[in-house]
Order: C-alpha cells, then sequence, then structure tokens
C-alpha cells in the first residue's frame, strides 16, 4: 500500500483570493496597513496564528497575533460567503482525484494548514467527504514544517514514511515532507514558485495533476 497526502490551499483549491481578503480585512480592522497578496501567498499553508505574526515580522504569536487569528476566524465564514470569493479547484484537480480513488494499492490523506471546519467545507463543496481516508489539520498538530501531520497519518494509515508521498505548492509542505521521511512532490500552478519548491527539497515538481499518475506509477 502506499499514501499520497495533499496539501489544499495552493494544491487542490485556489484560496489565495479568499484568505488573502480575509486576512487584509483582519489587518485593517486592527489598525493595520493592508497587506500585499504577495505577503499572503507567503505565508500560506502555515498555521493561522503563526502566518499572521510572520506576516507582522515577529519572532513569536503575542496576544496581539491571537486575538486577530480569533478575528480572522470570525470573518472568514461571512467572506467565503461573498461572490468571488469561493475555493474552486484548480484545472485537473477532480478528474486527478477521481482516478487516483480507483486505486486500490493507494490511500489518500489530507494534511492543511486550515482548520478542521475549513478542510471540511472543502469536502463539501468539492465532494471530497469520502476521499480523505486520514488528516490532519491545524487543530490537530504543530505548524509545518513540523513532521507531525505526515507521521500521525501514517501511523493511522499503518503505512511507512517511505511509502508516503506528500503533494504540496508550499516550501512547507516539502520541508515537512522531508522531516517525516516520505517523499516531497511540488506542484508547479500553486503559490510558491519552482526553483523555491526545488530549493526546499523537492523530489519531482508536477506541471499538471495529471502528472501524478505517471509519477505514482514508479512509486
Amino acid at each position: 500500500m502506499r499514501l499520497a497526502l495533499f496539501d489544499c490551499d495552493g494544491t487542490l483549491v485556489d484560496s489565495a483570493r479568499l484568505i488573502h481578503e480575509v486576512m487584509a480585512r483582519t489587518f485593517v480592522d486592527f489598525g493595520h496597513a493592508r497587506p500585499d497578496i504577495s505577503e499572503t501567498k507567503a505565508i500560506i499553508g502555515l498555521t493561522l496564528d503563526i502566518a499572521i505574526a510572520r506576516m507582522q515580522g515577529k519572532p513569536h504569536v503575542d496576544e496581539e497575533a491571537l486575538a486577530m487569528t480569533a478575528h480572522y476566524k470570525a470573518t472568514y465564514t461571512g467572506v467565503r460567503a461573498e461572490p468571488g470569493f469561493q475555493e474552486p479547484l484548480f484545472a485537473g484537480i477532480a478528474e486527478m482525484m477521481a482516478q487516483l480513488e480507483r486505486q486500490d494499492d493507494l490511500l489518500i490523506g489530507a494534511v492543511t494548514g486550515k482548520s478542521r471546519r475549513g478542510l471540511d467545507l472543502i469536502r463539501a463543496a468539492h465532494g471530497f467527504e469520502k476521499t480523505f481516508f486520514v488528516s490532519r489539520t491545524a487543530d490537530d498538530c504543530p505548524s509545518k514544517p513540523h513532521p507531525a501531520m505526515v507521521t500521525e497519518c501514517c501511523s493511522e494509515a499503518g503505512i511507512d514514511a517511505a511509502r508516503t508521498v506528500v503533494i504540496g505548492d508550499a516550501i512547507y509542505d516539502m520541508q515537512m515532507a522531508k522531516a517525516a521521511g516520505a517523499k516531497a512532490i511540488g506542484v508547479s500552478w500553486g503559490y510558491a514558485s519552482v526553483p523555491e519548491l526545488v530549493a526546499a527539497g523537492a523530489d519531482h515538481i508536477l506541471r499538471t495533476p495529471a502528472d501524478l499518475l505517471d509519477w505514482l506509477e514508479t512509486f
């Protein structure tokens, strides 16, 4: 058996516009300048409180970052309901996932900086309710690149890290995979650049979702 663990934001769904809008409103509501979307994209994948602290240049999560995190969470649902702020699947993802689900020797999981509630919203929106055999979120484990999300999924699935691949768009995904002893597969359609993913330890770069099907034949 093999285990494929997917990051969510920037890998399966294009959520940058939504995340940035909620983040920008949060910063403004706390009296800070509205951040540029490039600043938001750079922290997507981290646990929210750590992401906010990092955007402010703080070495640690402080009381303000915690308060902003709570405000972000309270604001998120309302913004998500506004026109233009949904989280669509990237082109080719639905077809790729459907083919992966038909492979008897492959289990599929999710490892995401989203909350459990956020992941559940994605599952419901895109018909993934039964897709993920295992999953870990920001509610369950330390922030990426800590390897706990991967190691806990491996343990629950009963599959060794050497037979596990992590697919993600962020340097934190690559670092997490390598720290856990899993293969690190970067995607070129997400929010980090290909050179950044390679520098972070990516074993392979996917140019399209369909490329994963070909790569898995050799894994």
